[in-house]
């Protein structure tokens, strides 16, 4: 990768988790970076496109040990579900690992979050192997109806969100100031426990589980 490649990216990742992405233009992008405008079009083409090669680079290594983490996970189950805690943990241990390596990369993804711009980003770079721990989780609670299941997706994907937004700031506030892969685990007891829990009543009067 050419060096002024690497330093759009860099800068960009730093910028769009300080401030924003909605908020940083291209051209404070390459005014930080030290580069010309020009840059960001013939690397990139747009800022949406920088955007892409900003999440990509980092999801692909988050991803493959995803995978790996389930692969050995059916390994070890055979023909049976695979624990919920075990699932949880697999999932969500690596971006909290990625924290301790890369913290502008984390503060990133939680002001993508924020911005509402995290959805159409998750769906592209993690839609395929998040429906692979979905089956798994189908399996590990197959009496949770499937539009409980997703709502209980949701709430545990914004719980990790703000888990890892708020670890780059903890030491500023002088709490919360433990290693990220400890705020994983409370993360994985925290949802698993919601994932656990009755169906609440409905509306049309069916009784609560």
């Amino acid at each position: 990768m050419s060096e002024a490649r690497l330093k759009i990216l860099d800068t960009a990742e730093r910028l769009f988790g300080e401030e924003g992405y909605k908020a940083v233009s291209l051209r404070r992008v390459t005014a930080e970076a030290g580069v010309n405008l020009a840059s960001i079009h013939y690397y990139f083409g747009s800022k949406e496109e920088l955007l892409d090669e900003l999440v990509a680079r980092k999801a692909g290594p988050l991803n493959e040990e995803r995978m790996e983490n389930l692969r050995r996970l059916r390994e070890a189950a055979g023909p049976n579900p695979i624990e919920l805690d075990d699932l949880l943990e697999a999932f969500l241990l690596p971006p909290f690992r990625s924290a301790e390596k890369s913290p502008e990369w984390v503060k990133l993804m939680g002001r993508l979050h924020a911005e509402g711009v995290m959805p159409a980003v998750g769906r592209k770079h993690f839609g395929p192997v998040g429906e692979c721990f979905l089956t798994e989780m189908r399996r590990a609670l197959p009496d949770l109806p499937a539009d409980e299941m997703a709502w209980r997706i949701n709430f545990a994907a914004g719980a990790m969100a703000l888990a890892l937004r708020v670890i780059p700031m903890a030491g500023a506030h002088g709490v919360l100031t433990e290693p990220p892969t400890q705020v994983a685990r409370r993360v994985v007891a925290f949802v698993s426990g919601g994932f656990r829990a009755p169906v609440a009543a409905r509306e049309n009067g069916e009784e609560k589980r």
